[in-house]
C-alpha cells in the first residue's frame, strides 16, 4: 500500500518495513494480483468481498463503499484494484493528504463513471473540510456545493455517478464516526502465516524469474514478518545477492547467508528493533518507559514508533504496552541473549 510522504521517508532505510518505500512502485506493480483468487491469504475478507461484488454485478448495482485496515504491506491496495478488476469498472486512486481542498475532492467524483471504484489510501488523513463534502456523495451520490458568496450565495446539488469508495488506513481508530458509519462493508487484514507466505514468495519468484526451491522460500517468508510487501522486498534482495554469490539461484543457504549480510534476524528483526528492545532492557531496566521518552533516546519520532515498529514487536510478544509505558517481555530478553529481572545466574525462572 502507498504510503504518506512522511512515512516513507520515516521508514526509507528498513528493508523490513511494512510502509512503502520510493523504490517499491515498480515492484509492488509488477507483482500486484489481479484476481481474487490470485490473492493468496485474508480467506475471510475474500470470501465476503467475493460475495458482495457477485451480488452487486448480477444487480447491476455500485457495490457499497468498502473500509479496508490494518498494518502496512498487507495488500490493501491490491485489494482495491481486484475489487474493481473484479467488478469490471475503472479505478481512481488518490491518498487523503493529496486531497487539499473541496474543489480536488469535487474534480475527483465528477470524472467517475457509473460504478466505478475510487480508492482512497490514508483516508484517516483526509482534512475535515474535505471530508464532510465526502458524506452526501457516498451516502446520496451527490454533490452540495456553496456558489458565490455572502447573501447572494446559494446551495448547488450536483448528482453523482453511483460509485464504490475504498478506503484504506493502517489507523481505523482516527477515522470519525461519521465517515466509518458511511462504509457497508468493513475488513481488518491480518498479519500473514508462514505458509501463506511462502507460497506468495514462490509466485513473486516466477514473475520475477528466480530459482527458489522450497527450503529458500520459506526463509524468506520467515523472516518477513508476517508482510508480503517485506517478502518481496526480501527476494528482490536476495536476487542480486543469489546473481553475484550464488549462481543466481536461491536455497535455503543461500537465504540464510544473503539476510545475514542484511543483518536481518531469524524472527525479522533488524538493528533498529534490536535497538529499541536494548534501549528498554539495558537504560530503562526493561520498562515500563514512556513512548515519548523512548523515541527521544533512539533518536525517533514517538508516533514512527507506534506506527512502524511496534506491531510486529507486539504480534511476536516482544513488546507489551501499560498504562506506565512499554515493557519489554521475557521472549525479548532470550532473544537478545539477557537474563530478565527477578532472574539471578544460575538461578531458575522467576516469573
Amino acid at each position: 500500500m502507498p504510503a504518506g510522504h512522511e512515512e516513507a521517508e520515516e521508514s526509507e532505510g528498513r528493508i523490513v518495513s511494512g510502509q512503502a518505500r520510493l523504490d517499491d512502485a515498480g515492484l509492488d506493480l509488477t507483482l500486484r494480483p489481479r484476481r481474487l483468487d490470485d490473492f493468496p491469504g485474508q480467506e475471510r475478507a475474500k470470501e465476503a468481498l467475493r460475495i458482495f461484488i457477485a451480488a452487486a454485478r448480477e444487480r447491476g448495482e455500485a457495490l457499497d463503499h468498502v473500509l479496508l485496515y490494518g498494518p502496512p504491506g498487507l495488500g490493501k491496495t491490491s485489494l482495491a484494484h481486484i475489487i474493481a478488476n473484479e467488478l469490471e469498472v475503472g479505478i481512481r486512486t488518490t491518498s487523503g493528504p493529496a486531497i487539499e481542498r473541496p474543489g480536488d475532492l469535487a474534480a475527483i467524483l465528477t470524472n467517475l463513471g457509473e460504478h466505478d471504484v475510487l480508492f482512497i489510501d490514508e483516508i484517516h488523513r483526509l482534512n475535515r473540510t474535505v471530508e464532510e463534502i465526502l458524506y452526501p456523495a457516498m451516502e446520496d451520490y451527490a454533490l452540495d456545493l456553496i456558489v458565490g458568496k455572502g447573501p447572494s450565495a446559494r446551495s448547488l446539488r450536483l448528482n453523482l455517478p453511483r460509485f464504490t469508495l475504498v478506503g484504506a488506513t493502517t489507523r481505523a481508530g482516527s477515522l470519525t464516526s461519521p465517515l466509518r458509519d458511511r462504509f457497508g462493508v468493513i475488513h481488518r487484514l491480518e498479519f500473514y502465516t508462514e505458509d501463506e507466505l511462502t507460497s506468495i514468495m514462490h509466485r513473486s519468484a516466477r514473475i520475477l524469474g528466480v530459482p527458489v526451491d522450497g527450503a529458500g522460500a520459506r526463509e524468506i517468508a520467515r523472516r518477513s514478518r508476517g508482510t508480503p510487501r517485506v517478502a518481496n522486498r526480501l527476494l528482490k534482495r536476495l536476487r542480486d545477492f543469489a546473481q553475484i554469490k550464488a549462481g543466481g539461484a536461491i536455497d535455503g543457504g543461500v537465504a540464510t547467508e544473503g539476510l545475514a549480510m542484511l543483518e536481518i534476524d531469524e524472527l525479522g528483526l533488524d538493528l533498529i528493533d534490536r535497538q529499541l528492545l536494548r534501549t528498554i532492557i539495558e537504560k530503562y531496566d526493561g520498562g515500563p518507559v514512556g513512548v515519548e521518552t523512548l523515541a527521544a533516546a533512539i533518536s525517533e519520532e514517538a508516533e514512527t514508533i507506534e506506527d512502524v515498529y511496534e506491531p510486529y514487536l507486539l504480534q511476536i510478544g516482544f513488546l507489551q504496552r501499560s498504562p506506565r509505558g512499554r515493557i519489554a517481555a521475557r521472549l525479548a530478553y532470550e532473544h537478545l541473549g539477557k537474563r530478565p529481572p527477578g532472574e539471578a545466574a544460575g538461578q531458575g525462572r522467576l516469573w
